[in-house]
């Protein structure tokens, strides 16, 4: 079992690393520079006003079923068809809601059609993530690996062929990028269910409302929490779109620097994913390493934030270039601050898994709702008279929040402290990066002596423990 969850494990960070970032800096950073500031921000604010409650779609279903599944694989068959109906109900129920918060928002009806595209494209999105907890309930993991990238994949083939040579025959259109997506999760979609059929057979299509009640019940904290997460981190273009007054503009501005930010993000939630299942055994067996590798797991972390947040800051407007055309002086601001916040997020991945691990899910809701009523209070205070920095400003002002929240919740109940050991090694680390900066910053080489200077330094300082590492890979799942 160990063999086989490490060898998943690496297959989908390859084939993420292989394929994700080519579509988030290829195709949709070119598709920007395409359509222009104005054209991408708004759709970047519909796209995460899809996102806001997109968890009604799911609330914990996906969770549910991998787990059952993987207990008992013989009710696979049964499972998938008693859940469509399910499906099908919370996405009616997503869709209102959704719609209901665009039109109170004040979108002119223009909007509602590229806003639909994107709840239905939500929807398909969703539905693939319910065939893929099947494939990993069954330990089908070369399958869902496969159809974790695969929509990425055709957008990378299809987009770049439009982008790249004169086959459009014409100016990029946002509109097409929307309808690309649908196809490339509709084929995704449509072959994951043929994998499955071929797997399990075709189910008998029924709904059980005790069954979906029970289901719901269960899932509901969890629910809750993802919910009040993806308001405070998404919430942000949504707002910057609605009340600034050249918001699409400013929005644009905001996803440029965002994108980055959310690259970084996706890779962060791999190592997570990957310390749940062991901190859930480890407390459960009340086994007493837990502390170590949750040192080790912030350390590694942590510290690799930390040195992306001084290395972006140092050299944001080179890092833009090689990314955008268009815009980059009005970016750069608001892309400094956002790099700073991977570090707040970073926090929230090592500390906000060892809660979940740990069952604190409602101290977790109580945070997060702190969370979001921050993040909105800033948003409105700030974006009307900073635009884009305002909003990434209120981002951090949010993250660094909820992570001294959960610090705190995490110190006061369980044994897990912060040696003061580590603390100096911090200071140390960001004291010689901020004499890097003031030494070198004239100097040519300023941006290798501080990409190759703060790696040593990581090192040097044992923040980044390599052996550590390495034995967090060889553990058990």
């Amino acid at each position: 079992m160990q063999k086989k969850f490490l060898s998943n494990l690496f297959l989908i960070i390859l084939l993420n690393l292989l394929v994700k970032p080519v579509a988030i800096f290829g195709i949709d950073a070119t598709v920007q520079n395409s359509v222009g500031a104005e054209a991408y921000g708004l759709y970047f604010s519909l796209l995460n006003l899809s996102f806001l409650f997109n968890i009604i779609l799911d609330l914990g279903i996906n969770n549910f079923t991998t787990r059952s599944i993987a207990q008992n694989p013989e009710v696979a068959h049964h499972y998938w068809g008693r859940l469509i109906g399910l499906r099908f109900i919370l996405f009616i129920l997503y869709a209102i809601i959704t719609f209901t918060v665009a039109a109170f928002s004040g979108y002119d009806l223009q909007v509602f059609l590229m806003l639909g595209i994107l709840v239905f494209n939500q929807l398909l999105v969703t539905f693939i993530a319910f065939f893929r907890s099947h494939f990993g309930g069954l330990h089908l993991f070369r399958t869902d690996a496969l159809i974790s990238v695969l929509d990425r994949l055709l957008l990378i083939m299809i987009c770049g062929s439009l982008l790249f040579t004169e086959l459009a025959g014409r100016d990029f259109k946002i509109e097409w990028y929307i309808w690309i997506q649908t196809i490339c999760y509709g084929f995704t979609l449509v072959l994951a269910v043929i994998l499955l059929v071929l797997r399990t057979g075709i189910p008998k299509f029924t709904f059980s409302p005790s069954f979906s009640y029970a289901i719901l019940k269960k899932s509901f904290p969890y629910a809750l929490l993802v919910l009040l997460m993806m308001v405070y981190t998404r919430t942000d273009s949504v707002m910057l779109e609605r009340i600034h007054e050249n918001g699409a503009y400013e929005a644009g501005i905001y996803a440029q620097g965002f994108r980055l930010l959310d690259a970084l993000f996706m890779f962060g939630m791999i190592f997570a994913n990957l310390l749940l299942p062991i901190f859930a055994r480890m407390l459960k067996q009340k086994e007493s390493e837990i502390t170590s590798l949750f040192s080790a797991s912030r350390e590694m972390l942590l510290g690799g934030a930390l040195f992306i947040g001084f290395f972006c800051f140092s050299h944001g407007e080179n890092i833009l270039s090689m990314i955008y055309r268009n815009d980059l002086e009005a970016t750069v601001p608001s892309f400094k601050i956002l790099m700073w916040v991977f570090s707040g997020m970073t926090i929230s991945l090592i500390y906000g898994t060892f809660l979940t691990a740990a069952g604190e899910l409602r101290s977790l809701n109580i945070i997060s709702g702190i969370g979001v009523a921050v993040n909105i209070v800033l948003n409105v205070i700030l974006i009307p008279t900073k635009g884009a920095y305002g909003a990434a400003l209120a981002t951090l002002a949010t993250q660094v929040s909820v992570a001294i929240a959960q610090i705190i919740v995490v110190h006061l109940k369980y044994s897990v402290t912060l040696s003061w050991k580590t603390i100096v090694s911090y200071l140390t680390f960001g004291a010689v990066m901020i004499l890097m900066i003031v030494v070198f910053k004239e100097n040519d080489w300023f941006m290798l002596i501080q990409f190759f200077g703060g790696l040593i330094l990581l090192m040097l300082l044992r923040i980044i423990d390599v052996r550590s590492l390495i034995g967090l890979l060889k553990m058990e799942k």
